[in-house]
């Protein structure tokens, strides 16, 4: 899949530079597990889950449902997909409408995709509610009489209204505070458990993703370059960047931290530059000549691990 937005125009409106946020990106998702997407900032995660639910329109690519590729179809096409594929967002504050009380928000993908009744919508709603940990009297309530942590259940309730079996977890949590962000992750695994849920999980924090994905897949300026389950990807990193993000995660006693861990040097390149060879090279100590010339493939290196990486070929 690819999804490049134009960067610039001509004086007759032909593109003439791309951001290529989503270069050439191929991963499964099975039925029921938890699937991580992880990276810096600006790698195209974000692009990637909403190039998957078609809230963009995909450049080039497949995004197969049950067999199906909904790349190419119409709003028409896509409405019974709408309602099996939703989405959490990252910011709870800007993701519900402020003119909205908390039962019309809940109800209204009720309403596009269910007939329901108006009485049956508020019992829908009420069930909900209680389901992610509110109570029933808050559903005559506006978004802003709430505190974050409790927009964000709403969020998670409206995502669940119309029954889905398909939820993109958009760093769901990055907004949170850290002793609510654990009891949203347990609640989203409890809602897995009961309702056989299939998860797209995309985060900052490497240690809530290890502990809530079945794999990882970790991305680099709009790159796959590692897939592998969770807890191999964290003790068995193959990639250079994978091993530089996990010696990034902070440890509250600095003299446990292990010794000889590979803190991430330099900036982020911009995605609007055309990089040749492997887009990591600038920022790898073990880059080689053949990284400048030559893109290295997502190829397995052991059952079910994958990398990109010329090291492991």
């Amino acid at each position: 899949m690819k999804k490049y937005f134009p960067a610039s125009r001509s004086l007759f409106g032909r593109t003439t530079r791309e951001l290529r946020a989503v270069d050439d990106v191929s991963f499964r998702i099975h039925r029921g597990e938890t699937f991580g997407l992880v990276g810096e900032s600006g790698c195209g995660k974000s692009t990637t889950g909403r190039c998957i639910i078609r809230l963009h329109d995909v450049t080039s690519g497949e995004i197969r449902y049950d067999g199906r590729d909904m790349a190419p179809m119409a709003e028409k096409e896509l409405k019974p997909y709408r309602k099996r594929m939703q989405a959490i967002f990252q910011d709870p504050y800007s993701s519900l409408n402020p003119g909205m009380n908390v039962l019309q928000l809940i109800s209204e993908p009720l309403e596009i995709h269910s007939a329901f009744s108006r009485a049956e919508r508020r019992e829908r709603v009420l069930e909900l509610l209680a389901r992610v940990g509110l109570k029933s009297e808050h559903a005559d309530r506006y978004p802003h009489e709430f505190s974050g942590g409790q927009r964000q259940r709403i969020s998670i309730a409206r995502s669940l209204a119309a029954s889905p079996e398909f939820v993109l977890c958009d760093e769901p949590i990055s907004a949170l505070d850290v002793s609510v962000q654990a009891q949203v992750v347990n609640m989203l695994e409890e809602l897995q458990d009961e309702l056989g849920l299939t998860y797209l999980f995309i985060a900052h924090d490497l240690s809530m993703v290890r502990h809530i994905s079945t794999r990882i897949g970790v991305m680099y300026l709009g790159k796959l370059v590692e897939v592998a389950p969770s807890e191999e990807l964290y003790t068995s990193p193959a990639h250079p960047y994978t091993e530089a993000l996990l010696s990034a995660i902070p440890v509250p006693d600095p003299k446990a931290a292990p010794a000889g861990g590979r803190i991430l040097q330099g900036d982020l390149p911009s995605p609007l530059e055309s990089i040749t060879g492997c887009k990591f090279r600038s920022r790898c100590p073990f880059a080689i000549g053949r990284c400048a010339v030559q893109e290295p493939e997502l190829r397995e290196i052991a059952p079910g691990h994958y990398a990109a990486c010329h090291l492991h070929e």
